[in-house]
């Protein structure tokens, strides 16, 4: 999804922060934190594909884009050692095809959003099923963006990314872009993860690509402990949601409030498990019961769990 692009290209030139050798990590990590929320407010889980992509690309001009898109597809599934098969010309692609791209009339979306993505998932773990749309005109631009959010990576941070608004490059993937979808496929990984326990291995990747990686790891630690205590203070009812999703103009009362919500129970199962924190359980059982308190189920089946594991040890 994109906004318009002279909007983009302007907003580019005022706030988006260059990338100098002193500030590359930092403005990478912010980058890989905001591609963990939605933008309505919320942050998400780690979502995936467990098998090959088999997509059907359908709709207006699709002889003109049917290779450039298929090469976005490649290039992400690449990255993410998952397979892209075309069934397009199959008599029965509409059946066996699980990415479903239509190229549609450029009246049919608006110029703000010419281009949409939607994951279909039974649960918030592997995805089962995408379709896409792109407008004929719009098409090329969108492709590797779009393509990203086919891999399951939601977010649309700002930074040196195609999934940003406010990208200078647009038709081929970035270094940061590589490092997500490297992460989120990573043997490490697995679908369903809550962003504390996703946002290590995301920063790991990013440190293998630093040239000074020490002074990489230093900073990690630090942006992990930083981003701890501003979750803290937000999932308390203080702290904001990241900028970048503010400006995005789809954040809502609602998904800010299911945002706090969420982030206690993330909070909860990061001191748990110690992920991204050393393991509390006072810590955890405060911000589980915090999320029970504001309606999360999740929370209180752990909270379950941990009572009949406790009461099954003595």
């Amino acid at each position: 999804m994109w906004k318009s692009y002279a909007a983009a290209v302007l907003a580019a030139a005022v706030v988006v922060p260059g990338f100098a050798q002193g500030d590359a990590f930092e403005n990478g990590m912010d980058t890989m934190w905001e591609v963990l929320w939605h933008q309505s407010g919320t942050a998400t889980r780690l979502v995936r594909w467990e098998q090959p992509l088999q997509v059907r690309i359908t709709g207006v001009n699709v002889a003109q884009h049917r290779a450039f898109t298929l090469r976005a597809l490649n290039d992400v599934a690449k990255e993410s050692g998952r397979s892209v098969v075309d069934v397009t010309d199959r008599p029965d692609a509409a059946e066996v095809a699980n990415v479903s791209i239509e190229i549609v009339p450029d009246s049919q979306l608006s110029e703000m959003q010419p281009c949409e993505t939607r994951l279909h998932f039974k649960t918030e773990t592997r995805i089962d099923s995408v379709t896409m749309q792109m407008r004929n005109s719009d098409a090329r631009r969108c492709a590797y963006h779009e393509s990203m959010h086919v891999m399951g990576v939601r977010g649309h941070p700002e930074g040196n990314t195609v999934l940003s608004y406010f990208a200078t490059q647009t038709e081929g993937l970035t270094q940061l872009d590589k490092a997500m979808l490297r992460a989120w496929y990573s043997p490490r990984a697995t679908g369903g993860m809550t962003p504390f326990e996703v946002l290590p291995i995301l920063a790991d990747e990013l440190v293998a690509v630093m040239p000074d990686k020490a002074r990489a790891a230093q900073s990690r630690d630090r942006f992990l402990a930083r981003t701890i205590g501003e979750m803290q203070a937000f999932a308390d009812g203080q702290g904001d949601i990241p900028t970048i999703v503010k400006r995005s103009g789809k954040s809502s009362e609602r998904g800010i409030a299911m945002g706090r919500m969420e982030m206690s129970y993330f909070l909860g199962v990061a001191y748990q498990d110690g992920v991204t924190v050393a393991k509390d359980p006072a810590q955890a059982q405060r911000w589980l019961q915090r999320a029970v308190s504001l309606g999360s189920r999740s929370a209180q089946t752990r909270l379950g769990a941990g009572a009949t594991a406790s009461a099954g040890s003595n």
